[in-house]
C-alpha cells in the first residue's frame, strides 16, 4: 500500500501524534510519503525525530514558476476534463471577498503541485490531517489527479468556521473521514450530509505506553507539569491565579511550562507581576525524550485549557503513571475518567483547580491510584499501534472496494 500524508506544515513539535501514527502505519508495511504545505520552521525540530521527517518531506512551498506551471500543464493536457471539474470545484468552495478568491487561486495553485508528485510516485490514496486549508488543497489535488483522498477531523478550531472551511464538501468527497473522538465526530456530522455518517470512523491520536516509565508518587507533590502551546486559549493564567489561592505550606511547589507560543512573552510578564517569577519555568520547546524525563519527575500534570480536541500531552502523561487535572471540554471525559483516573474541572474556575490541586499535592497514595488507572485507561484505547491497526483495516478496505 502506498499512500500520501499532507499536513499544512509537517513535522513540528506539537504533532508528534501524526509523527507516530506514520512510524505505526510504516510498521505494518504501508508505504507513507510525507508531504507538506509549508517547511517546518527550526523551532519545532527538537529532537532526531522530527529532524528525520523533515529531511523526508516535500514540502509544495516555496514552488519555482516554472515547477508550477509545467504540473498543471500537464494536468490540463493529459485530462481536461478532470481539470475542469477540479476547477469547478475549487470554484465551489471559495469564500467571499478578493481575499477569499485570491487565497482559492493559491490552493489550486498548491493543489497542482501534489497532484503531479502523486502521479509521478504511483501514489493511489492521499490523508490528510487537520481539516481547514490543508485539507482544500488535498481535496483538490485528489481531484486533479484521480485519486481518492482522506482527512483526520481533529477540532476544536475547525468547528468554529465550519463554513469557511466547508467540511460538508469535504465530508461529501472523502472515501473516509476519521475522528479523533466521539464528540469530534458528532461535531462533524453537524455540517455533513447524513450520507457520509457511516463513512466517518474514530481513530484515536495515540501514544505508545512501552516508551513511558511510571512515575513514583511518594511524600508531598511539590513539581507540576504542563505541556503545550503558549496561548491564552490554554488556560495559564487559570493556573497561575490557582497557584497564589495555594496556602503557604503549599507554595514550595515548582511549574515546569514545556512549550512555546505566540503569548509566552506575555505569560512570562504574568508569571512575575503575580510574584510566581520563582514558581513558574518556562522551558521551551522539548523533544519526546525530554518530555519523558519531565513526566518522571512530575507529581502532578495539569491542562486548564478552554478549547481541545483529545489532548495527546494527557494521553502521554498518563501513560507515565502521573495523575492529570483538565477541563471537562470537548473529547477529554472519553480519556479521563472524573476521579478514577484523573480530575475533570469546569474551565476557568481558578477555586476548584487550586482544591484539587492541593488535594492531589498532599496524598501521595491518591496520586499513585490515579497514575495507574490512567496508565491502563491509554494502554487500553490509546495505543497508537492498535489505533494504526484500525486505521489500517479502514484504509485495506476502503481502497479495495
Amino acid at each position: 500500500m502506498r499512500i500520501a500524508y499532507v499536513t499544512g506544515e509537517y513535522p513540528r513539535a506539537t504533532d508528534t501524534f501524526i509523527q507516530r501514527e506514520v512510524g505505526a502505519l510504516r510498521e505494518r508495511g504501508v508505504e507513507v510519503h510525507t508531504f507538506s504545505v509549508r517547511r517546518t520552521d527550526d523551532v519545532h525540530i527538537v529532537g532526531p525525530e522530527q529532524q528525520l521527517e523533515r529531511e523526508r518531506t516535500f514540502y509544495l512551498l516555496p514552488a519555482r514558476p516554472l515547477d508550477l506551471l509545467r504540473a498543471h500543464a500537464k494536468l490540463l493536457l493529459r485530462s481536461p476534463a478532470r481539470y475542469l471539474r477540479a476547477l469547478k470545484l475549487a470554484w465551489k468552495i471559495r469564500q467571499p471577498g478578493i481575499r477569499g478568491h485570491l487565497y482559492q487561486f493559491f490552493y489550486f495553485a498548491e493543489a497542482g503541485i501534489l497532484a503531479a508528485q502523486l502521479r509521478a510516485r504511483a501514489i493511489r490514496h492521499l490523508h490528510n490531517h487537520f481539516a481547514n486549508s490543508s485539507c482544500s488543497v488535498s481535496m483538490l489535488a485528489a481531484e486533479l489527479g484521480g485519486v481518492t483522498f482522506s482527512f483526520t477531523m481533529h477540532g476544536p478550531a475547525i468547528f468554529f468556521e465550519p463554513k469557511h472551511w466547508r467540511i460538508d464538501v469535504k465530508a461529501e468527497k472523502a472515501l473516509f473521514v476519521l475522528c479523533i473522538s466521539h464528540y469530534c465526530r458528532s461535531q462533524g456530522m453537524i455540517f455533513a450530509p447524513i450520507s457520509s455518517w457511516d463513512r466517518m470512523h474514530i481513530v484515536h491520536c495515540g501514544v505508545d505506553p512501552s516508551l513511558f516509565t511510571t512515575a513514583l508518587h511518594e511524600g508531598a507533590g511539590t513539581r507540576l507539569l504542563y505541556v503545550g502551546r503558549l496561548a491564552a486559549a490554554k488556560g495559564l493564567p487559570i493556573l497561575f491565579e490557582s497557584l497564589r489561592m495555594l496556602d503557604g505550606a503549599q507554595r514550595n511547589l515548582v511549574l515546569t511550562v514545556v512549550g512555546d507560543g505566540p503569548d509566552r512573552a506575555a505569560l512570562e510578564e504574568m508569571a512575575a507581576e503575580m510574584g510566581l517569577a520563582k514558581t513558574v519555568r518556562f522551558t521551551g520547546y522539548q523533544s519526546q525524550s525530554a518530555v519523558r524525563t519531565w513526566l518522571q519527575e512530575t507529581d502532578v500534570f495539569v491542562l486548564p485549557s478552554f478549547a481541545e480536541g483529545v489532548p495527546v500531552v494527557l494521553m502521554e502523561a498518563m501513560a507515565g503513571g502521573v495523575p492529570v487535572i483538565a477541563t471537562r471540554i470537548a473529547g477529554i471525559a472519553e480519556l479521563v475518567e472524573d476521579g478514577v483516573s484523573g480530575y475533570l474541572l469546569p474551565p476557568g474556575d481558578a477555586v476548584s483547580l487550586a482544591q484539587r490541586l492541593g488535594e492531589l499535592m498532599g496524598d501521595p497514595q491518591l496520586r499513585s491510584r490515579l497514575g495507574a488507572a490512567g496508565r491502563a485507561k491509554v494502554e487500553a484505547d490509546f495505543d497508537v499501534r492498535r489505533e494504526a491497526a484500525s486505521l489500517h483495516r479502514i484504509l485495506s478496505g476502503a481502497l479495495d472496494e
